[in-house]
């Protein structure tokens, strides 16, 4: 059976520099009837595992450590066994969240993660967080950027560990160099495509965040 694209929608905060903001997440499952992965365990382990039902959780995958990302990771890997993966760059920002419990596994570019005969590769895309990765899928014609590249632009970069002329290198010499047609799938609101997103670099960079 192919590997097939599940979504969620978690809410709960974002908190970092001293603010919170009430957020929606979009938790992203990979697999078939019998395995599968879960793409930013947000908020809610327990929804998470009701979507994951009776199968096997085999990797919790973080685009980052922001906590909306990585809040409900820890309850949901003990819960199911399932180990947590994070890029090494992004362990400061895990500590904030999780100072007691550390991933299980680091993330590295070019790393292929396999999931009911898909593999999601692994791509390092600094910028919105030191450690963010996205998780392209060409298989099934899908990128999950995480909070790097939304419908309508890049990642937000005014806070501690982003800074907007990396993200925009990751943007271009990353995400964009993809097909058109691989569609977007994102840590929050609308999904999108390379096709769509890319004419707007210049736009980006001119508006400067």
């Amino acid at each position: 059976m192919a590997a097939r694209i599940e979504h969620l929608v978690t809410s709960g905060q974002f908190s970092l520099d001293g603010g919170t903001w009430d957020v929606d997440n979009n938790v992203w499952l990979v697999g078939d009837d019998h395995e599968v992965i879960v793409i930013d365990a947000a908020h809610d382990a327990d929804a998470i595992a009701e979507a994951v039902g009776d199968r096997r959780l085999s990797a919790i995958l973080c685009t980052h450590a922001h906590n909306d990302h990585i809040d409900a990771a820890p309850a949901l890997a003990e819960r199911t066994g399932a180990p947590i993966w994070l890029h090494p760059d992004d362990l400061p920002l895990w500590k904030q969240t999780h100072p007691d419990r550390l991933p299980d596994h680091w993330l590295a570019d070019g790393q292929v993660i396999e999931v009911a005969g898909a593999g999601l590769t692994v791509l390092h895309t600094p910028g919105h967080a030191p450690g963010a990765v996205c998780l392209h899928a060409p298989g099934l014609g899908t990128v999950f950027t995480g909070d790097t590249l939304f419908a309508g632009g890049p990642g937000a970069t005014g806070r501690s560990y982003s800074h907007f002329p990396t993200i925009i290198d990751s943007l271009r010499d990353r995400l964009l160099a993809l097909p058109p047609d691989t569609v977007v799938h994102t840590g929050h609101g609308d999904s999108t495509t390379i096709g769509a997103e890319a004419p707007h670099l210049e736009e980006w960079i001119a508006r400067g965040h």
